[in-house]
């Protein structure tokens, strides 16, 4: 074992049953890909061991309380092993049973191909997509260091009900992904000693030996980012050696280095013992075959006829967790009792956050603007940001190193960093509270997902919105798992001007709108954005991205339920009853209501509606749908500075869209507007359209 600094005084108790058990689990590893026809064995035989020393002997958990708060995390970012997780979970007694290891990958089963949250009890967070799972342990952390900042701040290293550890298994594929540098560094800088991320070098993926593709010392990486290191090398003699013990004493040493977040390198043999197939990519991610199945059980000396056999004497061992966790748990209730005592307000505070209620009054906290003025959206919303921040502790987050463009950062509000870390621009403390993620948009994502996973507090993130590109895996999975992360986008269209097209976002929005269950709101004007933070806040089962102006736009008059609801009439036709109705959002509903002057200057009726968010105006009833889009008016027209993609919706097929099907330029905003005809003018030329289309562009007689 290379680097270790500290070891455990603790030895392990580790017997028979224990091997006997680890044996079971590659057994049921093989069985369970072997009945679904696919899936990924190797890696769960070959981590069996290291599964099952951190769930029996290592991991602080109550498989009879999976959401017990002193819990720690346990974070498998390699989720294509899904059954080192899985079978864990059925030894320790989470509530899976052998039916469900026989239903692995299958329809309506507990245990689909790659572990889901709020789908299986004891799953942390969805991992699928490789090196999302370290970053959503790297949040945790973060997490957890900020959640003890609020309620037990000055209790002694160790001492306080809200000190636990993350743990994380992670892959070859895992570290490969770039995403994991970005994360890593982060926790790094912030010296996250509540956090290990246990490395399973077995040196074959997909396309089997990984020295194909992979030469770098991944150990000497980590230590240069500043991690405390270790390596466990069950390779290292001359034969193969699963030392346990030397896994568990690197194991205890992570957990007793509180300065820094810990590395253990584990050097394994993936698919062990099999015979012909271990260290192969066939071993990775497919079944093994009926004869490499049954041979392997030979070598374990278990019979080769028999599947999914768990010896009464094993499942009995593992379930004894159970009791272990339950001790445990009631240890940890007693300080957690003295500290609700002595601590009146911040359990109170502790108990509202746990099921992300909000405060009786906390929205008259919340600015207003005056009708008439001029101001950025993204400005509004670094108001209301300052605004809410002595309300709702539970709101922290910040920005990839652009917190003077999103105005994420809060009024006042120190930083969440190590006090040597802080800068005169940015004081802080490892309690803080605006966050700098530096110029890392995925890894923000993913960190995001791990903070809303971890407890009751709200994360949210800014970046502009062209970079949302680099955010997108994060976000799909933040939508996936239905958790409560916001996003600031801003710089929302070409109307940041003079940067130019490569920040200028296009085809954006609605790239971000076909992401079943995100919520994207483009706020008209202050006003409007004051509603939307409202409504996302109150908001708690889906994730929401902000899409904000950098430049300044006139001020209406607010409409909070109008914008709850997604859209709205804004503006109705002088008659009360429209012949063209005009769909607009963000910076264009000022362009709608520039078009609506001309056509009622014309004599046509015109409505404008403004549509903030199109995912909450589809969840309102019919009837309010067609309060605001009544479906005998068919002349309409949607006005976006994007593509026109998913407006027909709306506008029907004699509807009109004023959009912009290709990039940007560079050149002050008023000038791109003109030159890409995203005018009042050119909106009212496409309403007249779209009456023309209908037959209601009747002419003038004028003679023979």
């Amino acid at each position: 074992m290379r680097g270790s600094k500290q070891l455990s005084s603790v030895s392990l108790e580790w017997n028979d049953v224990d091997r006997q058990a680890v044996d079971v689990v590659r057994a049921l590893a093989m069985d369970a890909v072997e009945k679904a026809g696919s899936g990924h064995p190797g890696t769960a035989m070959s981590l069996a061991p290291a599964a099952y020393l951190l769930f029996q002997r290592i991991l602080r958990h109550d498989p009879s309380d999976p959401t017990w708060a002193g819990r720690d995390r346990f974070v498998l970012s390699c989720g294509h092993s899904s059954l080192t997780l899985y079978i864990q979970l059925y030894l320790s007694g989470y509530g899976l049973s052998l039916d469900d290891l026989k239903s692995l990958r299958q329809w309506d089963s507990l245990t689909p191909g790659h572990p889901e949250y709020h789908h299986t009890v004891g799953v942390e967070t969805t991992t699928g997509p490789l090196g999302q799972g370290i970053g959503n342990a790297v949040g945790m952390a973060m997490a957890s260091r900020r959640e003890r900042g609020l309620f037990d701040p000055d209790a002694d290293p160790g001492t306080s009900p809200f000190d636990h550890h993350i743990w994380c298994i992670a892959s070859e594929g895992d570290i490969e992904e770039g995403i994991s540098h970005e994360v890593s560094s982060i926790a790094a800088h912030q010296k996250l000693g509540n956090l290990t991320v246990l490395f399973d070098s077995n040196h074959i993926s997909i396309e089997d030996d990984t020295k194909i593709a992979l030469s770098e010392d991944v150990v000497e990486r980590y230590d240069a980012y500043g991690w405390h290191t270790q390596t466990v090398d069950w390779t290292a003699g001359e034969h193969y050696d699963e030392d346990v013990e030397a896994l568990y004493a690197a194991l205890e040493a992570a957990k007793a280095e509180t300065s820094r977040p810990s590395f253990i390198r584990l050097r394994t043999i993936i698919g062990w013992p099999a015979p012909n197939k271990q260290n192969t990519g066939k071993a990775h991610g497919s079944a093994l075959g009926a004869d490499e199945v049954a041979a392997t059980k030979r070598v374990l000396g278990m019979d080769p006829e028999k599947s999914f056999e768990v010896p009464s004497e094993v499942l009995d061992h593992t379930r004894e967790v159970v009791d272990r966790g339950r001790a445990a748990h009631a240890e940890w209730e007693k300080g957690y009792a003295d500290w609700r005592s002595a601590n009146a307000e911040r359990a109170a505070l502790f108990d509202r956050m746990r099921t992300h209620t909000l405060p009786e009054g906390w929205a008259e906290a919340l600015p207003s603007f005056e009708p008439g003025a001029s101001i950025a959206t993204r400005k509004a919303s670094g108001e209301v940001l300052s605004a809410l921040a002595p309300v709702l502790p539970e709101l922290w987050g910040g920005s990839a190193d652009l917190a003077e463009s999103n105005l994420t950062s809060m009024k006042g509000e120190p930083s969440f960093i190590p006090s040597e870390y802080q800068t005169r621009d940015f004081p802080g403390n490892p309690y803080g509270r605006t966050l700098h993620f530096g110029i890392r948009e995925h890894g923000m994502g993913a960190i995001l997902n791990g903070i809303a996973l971890h407890g009751g507090t709200r994360p949210y993130g800014g970046t502009f919105l062209v970079f949302s590109d680099y955010m997108r895996p994060a976000v799909r999975l933040a939508a996936l798992m239905r958790i409560p992360v916001t996003y600031v986008w801003t710089h929302d269209s070409i109307g940041l001007g003079e940067d130019g097209p490569t920040h200028q976002p296009v085809e954006h929005l609605w790239a971000l709108r076909a992401i079943p269950g995100l919520d994207i709101v483009r706020p008209a004007d202050a006003n409007e954005t004051v509603a939307a933070w409202k409504t996302v806040l109150e908001h708690t089962d889906r994730p929401a991205g902000l899409a904000l102006t950098r430049q300044n736009l006139p001020v209406y008059p607010a409409n909070p339920e109008g914008v709850a609801r997604g859209g709205y009439i804004m503006e109705e036709a002088s008659t009360g009853r429209p012949a063209v109705i005009i769909i607009g959002t963000g910076s264009e509903v000022e362009l709608a209501l520039g078009a609506r002057k001309i056509l009622e200057e014309a004599g046509t009726p015109t409505r404008v509606v403004s549509m903030p968010c199109v995912e909450w105006f589809r969840a309102q009833d019919a009837s309010y749908r067609q309060t605001v889009l009544p479906s005998n008016v068919k002349a309409r027209v949607a006005v976006e500075a994007g593509i026109a993609l998913g407006w027909r919706e709306f506008v029907g097929d004699e509807g009109e869209v004023v959009s912009l099907e290709h990039f940007g330029a560079s050149a002050p905003y008023k000038t791109l507007y003109e030159q890409f005809g995203l005018t009042g003018e050119r909106v009212a030329a496409a309403a007249r359209a779209s009456l023309a289309r209908l037959g209601a562009d009747k002419g003038e007689t004028t003679g023979n």
